[in-house]
């Protein structure tokens, strides 16, 4: 995969600096990365605004698992959370809005990084760019929304060890930070999967190497639960490394299928006049001019 494909010399400099090829030079890269950056923080920008506008529900929603516990009623018998700061409440609203902006603006962000890394892909590359897309958002918010579902469960158990002679309750800002990294912490970790069945596409990363180092990157993946997860209860780190393996699973399947059915040799059609095609590992000697017969020495041996 070329990431970088310059133009030809003397190709005409007015066409568009993005061809069919994707063909682009280092300076419209870092132009369109700006371009698809602005895009990303401005979809984010619109789902904040949407989060300021629709606060009241949005926040319902956010603090229902832990308004779900019992833990939450011991200070005034409803649901109660601590203010501590003069400005905390507006950055209360502040997180909440960017949670939801994140959330929904997903589609919009994970698009702009696909487009950004689809024109340095080959054209039979290309094909699968718009099937990662659709698995890509789809896998996020279902991590977001298995992190939402287990949120209560591992906050009764984190709340469960406080003694008998304690009153809970939270402050609102350590409860969204909870929150907002438990759902970004699963669904990022649900598009590893999907990266490593890209990277083998591409021929970055082949199936041997996975079921080579399996043991380890579950071990790995269990390892990232217990330590990426706010708070480390027990719960949490198995409700994320357990989709994790399953998903690497799949995803080592895909790879095995994927393998399997290509053929042996490499086809080099997909490459333009202009690049080179990798050479065929060929390990026979060259014939010895030595051993020739002295009446064809000076011959092409070819012939």
């Amino acid at each position: 995969m070329a990431l970088l494909k310059w133009p030809k010399p003397g190709r005409n400099r007015s066409m568009s600096s993005e061809d069919a090829e994707g063909r682009m030079p280092l300076m419209e890269h870092l132009r369109e990365l700006r371009n698809r950056l602005v895009v990303a923080l401005l979809g984010v920008l619109g789902g904040i605004v949407l989060g300021f506008v629709f606060f009241d529900p949005v926040w319902d929603f956010v603090s229902a698992p832990y308004c779900s516990l019992q833990q939450s009623q011991e200070l005034r018998g409803e649901c109660t959370f601590l203010i501590l700061g003069v400005f905390e409440s507006f950055f209360v609203n502040l997180k909440v809005a960017a949670l939801f902006g994140v959330v929904v603006a997903s589609p919009v962000w994970l698009h702009q990084i696909w487009a950004f890394v689809t024109p340095g892909l080959y054209r039979n590359e290309k094909r699968y760019s718009l099937t990662f897309l659709a698995l890509a958002i789809p896998l996020f918010l279902a991590g977001a929304a298995l992190a939402y579902f287990v949120m209560d469960t591992g906050l009764a158990i984190l709340l469960g060890f406080a003694p008998e002679n304690s009153v809970t309750s939270i402050t609102l800002d350590e409860y969204l930070g909870y929150v907002l990294v438990l759902l970004i912490v699963f669904g990022v970790s649900f598009e590893l999967p999907l990266l490593m069945v890209f990277l083998n596409i591409i021929g970055v990363l082949p199936r041997a190497t996975v079921a080579k180092h399996r043991r380890m990157v579950i071990f790995l993946m269990f390892v990232f639960g217990a330590v990426a997860t706010p708070g480390g209860d027990p719960f949490t780190m198995i409700a994320l490394a357990l989709p994790m393996v399953v998903l690497f699973a799949l995803a080592e399947g895909f790879m095995y299928l994927r393998e399997r059915r290509s053929p042996s040799g490499e086809d080099f059609s997909h490459l333009s006049d202009d690049e080179a095609s990798p050479l065929a590992a060929d390990d026979s000697p060259l014939p010895d001019t030595d051993s020739l017969d002295p009446d064809t020495k000076g011959t092409d041996p070819v012939k």
